[in-house]
């Protein structure tokens, strides 16, 4: 939560497209400042033009100097940070057997290991302050996993897990987190710069992850989500006196929370006895 009225300072990854990017675009027509980060400091150029209230950066997430000095770049610049979003992130597609090693190691490095390394770097300046708010990027698929996806869904439930975390730790502090849940939206990222689709194909799972392989192909740019809508949300947001831990974004995950939630609330009846079985005898 900031404590200015005017206008905040953003710092922002994977700015370059995407989510990313909407969010970048929607701060700026707020009258904001903001710190656009991405691998390729060219392509925010271009996507965005010259600004006084632009500072193009570039940063790799997986790089913790990296993102040390893009921190510093930005408080030289604007004196402060008052809003961090954690978008920067891709998917990989593929049976949770079908995904090699290196294929987990390389999603975690960026998604989770990435947000760390950010998070880590901008936190001492937002403690300074006594101000500010997280926006970690998560999924619906942080709130609950599906095949194909369990790789991808497993980076974005430990996702959560920091922000519930980071939520208890940062709050006394005056900064705030939200992990944000958005559903299907309509950007790039079912397509192959934000989803690598694992090489190895399993027979075995073609009735499963399979589906999910040919889903994705015909999904992708027809999501029922609206980015330019979901970056005005986030930026009202960021407004917002108290914020929520959680903001599911989207009609489809409200849909999967509450049938997980079903799931979950059933389950746990059925299993009640043998749960409390288990104690010691009072």
């Amino acid at each position: 939560m900031s404590t200015h009225n005017g206008d905040r300072v953003w710092f922002i990854t994977g700015a370059s497209r995407g989510i990313g990017a909407e969010i970048t675009q929607a701060a700026l027509a707020a009258g904001d400042r903001v710190v656009a980060t991405a691998r390729d400091a060219r392509k925010l150029r271009e996507r965005f033009g010259e600004s006084e209230r632009l500072l193009p950066v570039a940063l790799d997430v997986t790089d913790e100097a990296s993102a040390s000095a893009a921190v510093r770049a930005a408080v030289e610049r604007f004196g402060r940070i008052d809003v961090l979003v954690n978008n920067a992130g891709f998917g990989v597609i593929g049976a949770v057997e079908e995904t090699s090693a290196e294929e987990v190691r390389r999603v975690y490095e960026t998604n989770v290991f990435g947000l760390l390394n950010v998070t880590r770097a901008v936190l001492p300046q937002m403690r300074r302050q006594r101000a500010g708010h997280i926006l970690n990027l998560s999924s619906v698929g942080g709130f609950r996993a599906g095949p194909g996806f369990g790789v991808y869904c497993s980076t974005k439930f430990a996702v959560e897990g920091i922000s519930e975390a980071l939520h208890a730790e940062l709050t006394p502090l005056g900064i705030a987190v939200t992990v944000v849940e958005p559903g299907y939206f309509r950007t790039e990222f079912l397509e192959s710069q934000s989803v690598v689709a694992s090489p190895t194909v399993i027979d075995d799972y073609a009735e499963t992850s399979g589906k999910v392989r040919e889903m994705a192909k015909t999904v992708s740019l027809n999501q029922p989500g609206d980015p330019v809508k979901l970056a005005k949300a986030l930026v009202e947001l960021t407004r917002h006196p108290h914020p929520p831990l959680r903001l599911p974004l989207g009609s489809d995950t409200i849909a999967a929370i509450e049938a997980k939630q079903a799931f979950v609330r059933d389950e746990l009846a059925a299993w009640r006895a043998v749960a409390v079985s288990t104690d010691f005898a009072k």
